[in-house]
């Protein structure tokens, strides 16, 4: 379920309704398919809602329903983890790129 866009995905849609260029101009770096890919893994399990509008030309908008509202916290809790723990993260690699090397 989880990739490095995953997050970065849920994050951007926090509070929003995005079509799909609007995201994508959201997430540097992310290419317009791995965003559909994403989106649509996303969708598939049930965090991300897909609205597609009868219109000329075509609109489709992404939004998180409860669920991926939901993965908000633990996400930003992780997120804090890592930032508790990056120096000893940071020490660690040292540490080890030092005796294997």
């Amino acid at each position: 379920m989880c990739d490095k866009w995953t997050m970065l995905v849920v994050a951007t849609l926090d509070g929003r309704c995005l079509r799909f260029t609007e995201l994508h101009k959201h997430i540097p770096g992310i290419s317009q398919r791995m965003l559909t890919l994403t989106l649509r893994n996303l969708a598939r399990d049930g965090l991300v809602s897909r609205t597609a509008f009868a219109e000329v030309p075509p609109r489709v908008e992404y939004a998180l329903p409860p669920m991926g509202k939901s993965l908000i916290p633990p996400a930003l809790a992780l997120a804090g983890w890592a930032i508790e723990h990056n120096a000893e993260m940071l020490a660690s690699r040292d540490a080890y790129d030092t005796s294997t090397g």
